[in-house]
């Protein structure tokens, strides 16, 4: 959250204190692939996830063709390149989600259900203030970890997290997504103007728009 609403350049110090300490503390406490949901096991009994993630996210797509909102990269070449470390991040995001907060929860609150609205809510909140992605990743949070608690397995979560993040990314104009900035990103976006592909002033975000700013992307 520091790092969220924290200007740069103490932004981009936070960001690195903070991907180290998110790093050690797994590393400490590495119960094993298996416990992490990075396992086979399982995988096809949940890949139904990405199969109702793909149909949403296509119902989506149609709908923005319909309402002329749909805005994608010209080419595959440059849809593979702009959204490929998002992919990347929707793994790490469901790390973090799962692994560090749920799994941790589960031991210190009273049962799985407060467990889980606990750990929704804290990846709601880390998309304030945005009114898009808040509720949306309140709901996902919420349907995540319901489901890793069924299946134990990550892969199909966090590829499901991709489909529905380059979904939105695609269908919903920057003007009212701020091109999925949260935080201080957010509230600033219209500093830089009507179409800011840059995440230059934010770190902690759910787009991939600058392959190049890597350091700066949330996810």
């Amino acid at each position: 959250m520091l790092v969220i609403w924290t200007s740069r350049p103490l932004q981009r110090l936070l960001y690195y204190v903070a991907i180290i300490v998110l790093f050690a503390i797994l590393w400490t406490s590495f119960e094993g692939w298996t416990a992490m949901g990075l396992r086979l096991t399982n995988l096809l009994r949940s890949l139904w996830v990405m199969g109702v993630a793909l149909l949403m996210a296509g119902g989506a797509v149609l709908l923005a063709i319909r309402l002329h909102t749909l805005h994608v990269p010209d080419g595959p070449v440059l849809l593979l390149k702009t959204y490929t470390g998002y992919v990347v991040w929707s793994f790490a995001q469901q790390i973090l989600l799962l692994d560090f907060f749920l799994l941790r929860l589960l031991r210190l609150l009273p049962g799985s259900k407060s467990a889980v609205m606990a750990t929704a809510g804290i990846f709601a909140l880390a998309h304030l203030p945005n009114p898009i992605l808040t509720p949306l990743t309140l709901l996902w949070g919420l349907a995540a970890c319901l489901l890793f608690l069924r299946y134990r397995n990550l892969y199909p979560l966090a590829i499901a997290h991709a489909i529905f993040g380059i979904c939105i990314a695609v269908t919903v104009p920057g003007s009212v997504s701020h091109n999925m900035r949260v935080g201080l990103g957010y509230l600033h976006y219209r500093r830089y103007g009507g179409h800011q592909r840059s995440q230059i002033d934010h770190i902690v975000s759910t787009h991939a728009w600058v392959i190049a700013e890597a350091p700066t992307r949330r996810c």
